[in-house]
């Protein structure tokens, strides 16, 4: 009997080390592995913009409509983006004033572990249709944690090295279910009826994370459009100046 006990006791000691090393990994390591990835990504596309001959920016502008009168965007590039790089930063001022985030081609987990991700099926930046963005709301940095307190008004800035995009957040943030691929569509559309639908095309703007804050069985999504585009050369946005 003693032994029986001496050999559970340690069972039980070594069971709960591993779950305070899991912990520890979950709450901590991937934080860190996130902040050295997303540094990384960022750095790659600062010095491939570096490198890049500039294009003609587009004309810069703004606007206060949700549709399809919003600014002048440029034509959307004949080569696609290619999944796993990195194709802009995203800065979002609600979420606080050093928060940026590279923003990746594709939602896969080895593409959210080093930062956002787009929707490939998704409309390009700045373009016509629907630019959708996903992010982990807790582990790998924890990108999305304060999503909650996103409100319509909000600025999301993006760069893609020539370019400022600002869009606002028109409507959210909005619980729905994972298989409601309504909200990335187009002329975003949840499955919910009168649930912050749109009426015709534009350039919007939608970002998910999951919910509840540790779970997955929901997401959380807010939509925007585009305000305002200027070029890099003209400095950084009103948005981030404030």
């Amino acid at each position: 009997m003693r032994l029986v006990v001496r050999t559970f006791s340690e069972l039980c000691l070594t069971i709960g080390t591993l779950i305070v090393l899991f912990v520890v990994y979950v709450l901590y390591w991937t934080g860190v592995q996130a902040e050295s990835a997303s540094a990384g990504q960022i750095d790659s596309l600062q010095r491939e913009w570096v490198n890049t001959p500039v294009a003609a920016p587009p004309p810069s502008g703004t606007s206060s409509a949700p549709s399809s009168t919003a600014p002048s965007a440029p034509a959307p590039e004949a080569r696609p983006y290619t999944p796993g790089k990195g194709i802009a930063v995203m800065y979002v001022p609600r979420l606080g004033k050093d928060w940026k985030w590279p923003v990746l081609e594709g939602t896969g987990p080895d593409v959210l572990k080093q930062g956002l991700g787009h929707y490939a099926a998704t409309a390009r930046l700045g373009a016509t249709g629907n630019f959708a963005v996903a992010g982990h709301r807790r582990t790998y940095g924890d990108p999305f944690k304060d999503f909650p307190r996103l409100r319509p008004g909000d600025a999301v800035v993006l760069t893609d090295g020539t370019t400022w995009f600002t869009y606002r957040i028109d409507r959210g943030p909005y619980r729905t279910v994972p298989g409601d691929v309504g909200v990335v569509a187009p002329v975003p559309k949840p499955l919910k009826k009168n649930a912050a639908g749109f009426t015709g095309p534009g350039r919007y703007l939608t970002l998910t994370t999951c919910e509840p804050e540790w779970g997955s069985s929901h997401r959380l999504v807010v939509w925007g459009h585009l305000d305002a585009t200027q070029p890099v050369t003209d400095g950084r946005p009103q948005a981030l100046n404030r």
